[in-house]
């Protein structure tokens, strides 16, 4: 299950705790030699700043193990964060939990930052001591982790605070598990994983892990002496995992039973010393001599491998293929990378030395993924549960809804052919699916629906229990005859038939009162889009649709989005702007009811939704489904929508 991010919760005006991971290098005169880790934070902590939020960052630098050591204070990171964050006010605590950080906490003004002195200047940080984390998330109301670099340790400001506020992920921690959960979990294939490093035992969680998720197992570095020892070869000096022999035997007997194609170097470069500068040869995997330390891949297997990781869907690589700090022992490293970059599939490096290496060559920004974390991304390839990710809340998942507005269309006998056609081609679906015929067919539809998967729902309800109001059908009426959604808001009722915000919050609270679900919509016309008012428009019509309900109540409700401008006009709004506007209006709603209610309220497209586009806007993690027109008065049709 996804987490919550730090866009799901609302900050204003609200303290809020991040844990980054600001351990950059520095050289003797205390000048950071490498920013990036400071610049990965950057999007985070601008987010919290544009949204008013008073943040406290924290971190660690080095190992002081407990001591107050002054060439690792975070002072030089302080001043470089404001240079990189010019327009910010931003402060810097001599301590951690003292006086001059509390001070300085308390005076916090909204959009302003704060950084703590080195968390590991405390011994109790990587105890997870908790008085330690009590203090840390007393000068908060939200905690967010974006240290992934952190996360598979339980120290106290990566998982103790946890348990006394609530916990999300930043930016950085969200793409990590996103991109190398999805690698994981629903790969593209063909899935190609490459590990690198020194012992098979470091790696033998990882490659037992992805042994069940991949097609080919791509080995080098160090660890493949030791396979090629388990093989019954010579391998001369080159460094053995003696422990891991018998390991390495296994590994390559469960890739075989499990139809695994886990491939060793074919040749090897070998050198007479461990240096740079040292007789080299280029030898096949099965001539290693006495005397030489394997180096690094051969071109015969830089080309194998190459060609393998060109054609792949996903690339995971962990681990350097050789020696590549020496230049005359980085050619398979570079070969490799370079064949990262020309892969069109998705590519992740998982940090450390591996990242390391595509940066010598210059290739960093041609991968899909860089990982922060060595060993934390490591563990996660692994499977291993990560203690600063398992503290942090989950984001609930929503079942997916697709609802059929029929409108003015279908007669009785013409609803019976309909539905009867509709049940079989979506008897096994995994989502909810509404039908909403006109008022004179909905007897006939809850015949035909009565014992299916298939739920029935009303075009639109009344405020009024009774009364004289031609023409109309109460929500108890409907609930008689077996409805259980009702539209309410649609855009052609606001439009034809002078539908208003207070209009449809009554109907809302009539639906609820007789435990009808609302399907409620609303949407911006073209002129409001154009005038780059759609959020602000939106937000009063999501207020005015929750107005004086109670969050008991609330629950139940659906929303649709109606870009009224693509409604009958063949134009409908790209996945990622349909993403990014209901993704606007669950913030309304966090608001209103705070960040977990809103995550699991189901928020629907409703801008001509189609077989040929459903599955691309049914991908989007902010929509739910759809509220379809056109495309549910056949039944061929409206499957395809469903099981997109």
């Amino acid at each position: 299950m996804s987490k919550l991010s730090v866009k799901d919760v609302p900050v204003s005006g609200k303290r809020v705790l991040v844990r980054v991971d600001f351990n950059v290098p520095l050289d003797e005169n205390q000048q950071i030699t490498d920013d990036s880790r400071i610049l990965g934070a950057l999007p985070t902590i601008r987010y919290l700043a544009e949204h008013k939020a008073r943040t406290i960052l924290c971190s660690h630098l080095g190992r002081p193990k407990g001591k107050f050591v002054p060439e690792m204070s975070l002072a030089p990171v302080a001043k470089r964060l404001q240079e990189l964050l010019p327009g910010l006010n931003i402060s810097f605590a001599s301590d951690v939990i003292g006086e001059d950080a509390k001070k300085k906490a308390a005076e916090l003004r909204d959009g302003e930052v704060l950084l703590l002195e080195n968390l590991r200047f405390h011994a109790e940080e990587e105890k997870n001591d908790s008085k330690f984390a009590k203090a840390l998330a007393d000068y908060a109301e939200l905690y967010v982790s974006d240290a992934f670099g952190t996360v598979h340790r339980a120290h106290a400001s990566t998982e103790g605070v946890a348990h006394y506020l609530p916990a999300v992920c930043g930016f950085l921690i969200e793409k990590e598990l996103d991109v190398m959960g999805k690698a994981l979990s629903d790969p593209e294939r063909p899935f190609v994983a490459l590990l690198g490093g020194k012992k098979v035992r470091d790696k033998i969680g990882v490659i037992r892990n992805l042994l069940n998720k991949c097609d080919t197992l791509l080995i080098g570095g160090g660890m493949c002496y030791t396979f090629y020892k388990a093989m019954g070869l010579n391998i001369g000096n080159s460094v053995l995992d003696e422990e891991s022999i018998d390991l390495a035997k296994t590994l390559l007997d469960e890739a075989k039973k499990k139809g695994v194609r886990m491939l060793l170097p074919v040749d090897c470069v070998v050198g007479k010393e461990f240096k740079n500068d040292t007789e080299i040869l280029t030898i096949s995997y099965d001539e290693i001599p006495d005397g030489y330390i394997g180096m690094d891949i051969g071109e015969k297997t830089d080309e194998l491998y190459a060609q393998i990781i060109r054609e792949a869907g996903t690339v995971v690589w962990n681990g350097p293929l050789g020696v590549f700090e020496f230049d005359n022992f980085a050619q398979g490293s570079e070969a490799i990378a370079r064949a990262c970059a020309e892969c069109e599939g998705i590519t992740i490096i998982g940090g450390g030395d591996s990242a390391a290496a595509i940066a010598k060559f210059g290739l960093s920004d041609k991968m899909s993924h860089i990982s922060t974390g060595g060993g934390a991304s490591l563990e996660f390839l692994e499977g291993k549960t990560l203690p600063g990710i398992a503290c942090l809340l989950d984001k609930p998942e929503r079942k997916k809804l697709i609802a059929g507005n029929w409108k003015m269309n279908m007669n009785r006998d013409e609803t019976k052919v309909l539905v009867e056609e509709l049940i079989p081609l979506v008897s096994e679906s995994a989502c909810d699916i509404v039908v909403c015929p006109p008022f004179v067919d909905l007897s006939c539809a809850a015949k035909r629906v009565k014992g299916t998967n298939i739920h029935l729902g009303a075009q639109n309800v009344h405020w009024a229990a009774k009364g004289a109001f031609t023409g109309e059908i109460s929500a108890d009426m409907l609930k008689n005859i077996g409805v259980e959604y009702a539209i309410i808001g649609h855009s052609e009722r606001r439009q034809y038939f002078g539908e208003t915000d207070e209009t449809v919050n009554m109907r809302v609270k009539a639906a609820l009162e007789n435990e009808l679900i609302p399907i409620v919509c609303v949407g911006e016309t073209l002129e409001q889009r154009e005038a780059g008012i759609t959020d602000s428009f939106l937000a009063g019509q999501v207020r005015a649709l929750y107005n004086g309900i109670t969050a008991d109540k609330a629950e139940t409700i659906i929303i649709a989005y109606e870009p009224i401008w693509a409604i009958g006009t063949g134009k409908t709004a790209t996945d990622e702007e349909a993403n990014r506007t209901i993704g606007a209006i669950r913030s309304v709603v966090a608001e209103l009811y705070g960040a977990a209610f809103a995550e699991q309220t189901r928020i629907l497209y409703g801008g001509s939704m189609n077989a040929k586009n459903a599955a691309g806007l049914k991908s989007m993690p902010e929509i739910d489904g759809g509220l379809i027109g056109g495309a549910s008065l056949k039944a061929e049709d409206f499957a395809k929508v469903i099981k997109a």
